[in-house]
């Protein structure tokens, strides 16, 4: 079935108004901004859906950022009040704080600056009476491409279910700049971009999400065994039921 960009953008805008109105209205939007087509097109929908004066932008660069111009691009734009915070002293103090016997892995690494930006984007909307926005697409959870309680979480997602190639289309459909669209996707934490780290293209994955189509057996093979070991990413956490007799009951 053909992607009808037009009816989804307008009901991805209407389900984003209907959902202030019922969690909070008069809150603002806090999306954090990265310079990428995601939360460029997130808070593009968030003007649409409340007006410019409602949507904050907060850029989190962690010590120097060499792409952020891309990210004043996009609050430039759309006109949105933006703040900027630099995480470089919360992540090397935290470092910093750990204890020398404890080793700090290259993946933990990695994924603390996401987990850092998170705290301060649900600090921002406390102090700015927010709700914030989780910018991450359908292509991105269908692999875990994500830091969970990281950029894994928030309080309202407009992309959940649209794949990257979806995104492109709404991201043109609603103005967002070409160069802002096209951008190669990267996570700005290890020098690579999105498609490096997985070992295959997005328009790979989105065809294959879709249609079940996919030409590398390889590609099929990586993208499925992701995707069964990032499932729990998407999953709400367990909790113990003391109503539900276990083994050990029996």
């Amino acid at each position: 079935m053909k992607f009808n960009a037009a009816k989804m953008k307008d009901q991805c805008v209407a389900w984003i108004r209907d959902f202030f109105e019922k969690n909070g209205p008069g809150c603002n939007a806090v999306v954090g901004i990265s310079g990428g087509k995601d939360s460029s097109i997130v808070a593009a929908m968030c003007v649409e859906a409340l007006g410019k004066d409602r949507v904050i932008g907060v850029l989190m660069p962690n010590d120097v950022q060499p792409d952020i111009e891309y990210a004043y691009m996009l609050v430039k734009h759309l006109g949105i009040r933006y703040y900027v915070v630099n995480i470089k002293d919360a992540f090397d103090g935290l470092v910093n704080a750990l204890p020398k016997d404890l080793p700090l892995s290259n993946q933990a690494r990695v994924n603390l600056p996401p987990r850092l930006r998170m705290s301060t984007l649900y600090c921002v909307s406390q102090c700015c009476n927010g709700r914030v926005a989780n910018t991450c697409n359908l292509s991105e959870d269908w692999v875990g491409y994500s830091t969970r309680y990281g950029d894994s979480v928030g309080d309202f997602s407009p992309l959940s279910h649209f794949t990257v190639q979806e995104v492109k289309e709404l991201a043109r459909l609603i103005g967002v700049p070409e160069a802002l669209i096209e951008k190669k996707p990267s996570d700005g934490l290890c020098g690579k971009t999105d498609e490096d780290n997985l070992g295959f293209t997005y328009a790979t994955l989105d065809r294959y999400i879709r249609t079940g189509e996919i030409d590398s057996a390889e590609d099929k093979a990586r993208i499925d065994s992701l995707h069964r070991k990032n499932l729990f990413k998407l999953s709400v956490m367990p909790s113990f039921d003391p109503g539900i007799e276990t083994k050990a009951d029996e």
